[in-house]
């Protein structure tokens, strides 16, 4: 079928091997029928568990590797060993031989970027990529990034993470112009780090082409949902989000203690069951599974390596939306636009100055 997204998918990678990637494959598929699968990976082990999938078998072909590249190696290593002849490898060339409209891995984080910076380069006008994930709020969801590509980001990368979390919202939410807040240690602009307030001084001034600049966010703002695009550098990003899984664990264990205490408490979980139930999904960090790798030619995806088949399923979804919604033709639009602006911008000043 024309309209049909193919996924190219590195079906080794990962804790628990091909068969959450299958079986979460079977059930992306069930929500979205017109998706279809290269599964790159050891033949031998993925066409039995392929064939216990009617449909996701005639919707899918496997290619053939020996190759896996494991979660202990390094960036460097997994180029020096997988580069050309890896599962995860071949699903970024399949992006960029234009087989596939996006890739999707659970493995090696480190040489997931390594690999997708060097397969499917930077593109023009990006200094760093950055991996961005979705937040639930009490709103709905944020895009948060970067949640850790790059530690230690300067002024002109949160300005490139900026245009790319701000892509990505038009893409998901279908909103012309989202709302962009940096993270940071209070609301003031005197406050926080030198390359964080210079950043801002820059949203600030071309606020209203492609997004618009809410100001410094503060933590407790992303569960509020205050923002569309949250923005930060890797090292900060990463600590919140795990910080954010952990903690939703932690409640979700309180919960069911508490629920499970005495007969009255047991009573009232039966009766409270329906909501329970919504809270509980809502708590899942399975349904938010998937990290999008923005900044390069191509749409790349990281699932939790530790997931399970929904967590699979989840980030399936996730990597069909921003094929379906045209991800990198928006990214392309977001920075065509700033740098008209930007460059308009300079033009005013230097007549000023001349005048």
């Amino acid at each position: 079928m024309s309209d049909s997204i193919i996924i190219s998918v590195d079906a080794m990678g990962g804790d628990n091997g091909p068969k959450i990637v299958v079986e979460g494959a079977a059930l992306a598929l069930i929500e979205r029928p017109k998706a279809k699968f290269i599964f790159h990976g050891r033949e031998d082990e993925l066409k039995p568990l392929v064939a216990k999938h009617e449909k996701l078998q005639a919707a899918s072909e496997i290619r053939h590797c020996d190759n896996v590249i494991s979660m202990d190696d390094k960036p460097s290593q997994a180029l020096r060993k997988g580069r050309g002849d890896s599962s995860m490898w071949n699903a970024l060339q399949s992006v960029k031989d234009g087989e596939a409209q996006a890739a999707i891995s659970g493995g090696n984080t480190g040489a997931l970027m390594a690999m997708a910076t060097f397969c499917l380069r930077p593109m023009e006008g990006i200094s760093r990529p950055a991996l961005a994930a979705l937040w639930p709020t009490l709103r709905s969801e944020s895009v948060v990034l970067d949640v850790g590509a790059t530690v230690g980001a300067d002024e002109e990368q949160l300005i490139d993470f900026s245009i790319l979390g701000a892509a990505m919202a038009r893409a998901l939410f279908d909103v012309d112009q989202p709302s962009i807040g940096l993270l940071n240690v209070g609301v003031e602009e005197v406050k926080g780090l030198e390359a964080v307030k210079d950043a801002s001084k820059q949203l600030h001034a071309h606020s209203g082409h492609g997004f618009k600049y809410h100001g410094f966010v503060e933590g407790d703002d992303l569960g509020k949902g205050t923002v569309d695009v949250v923005v930060t550098e890797g090292f900060t990003g990463n600590i919140a989000l795990k910080t954010a899984e952990g903690t939703a664990r932690q409640v979700a264990s309180y919960l069911r203690t508490a629920l499970s205490q005495s007969w009255l408490s047991k009573l009232g979980a039966l009766l409270a069951m329906g909501a329970m139930r919504t809270l509980r999904s809502k708590m899942d960090p399975r349904t938010a599974n998937g990290a999008v790798f923005l900044g390069v030619n191509g749409i790349v995806i990281k699932s939790h390596g530790g997931t399970d088949e929904i967590g699979f399923k989840s980030a399936l979804g996730l990597t069909y939306e921003m094929a379906h919604n045209q991800l990198i033709n928006k990214i392309s639009e977001g920075l065509r636009e700033y740098a008209a602006h930007d460059e308009a911008t300079k033009e005013n000043n230097n007549e000023v100055g001349s005048a």
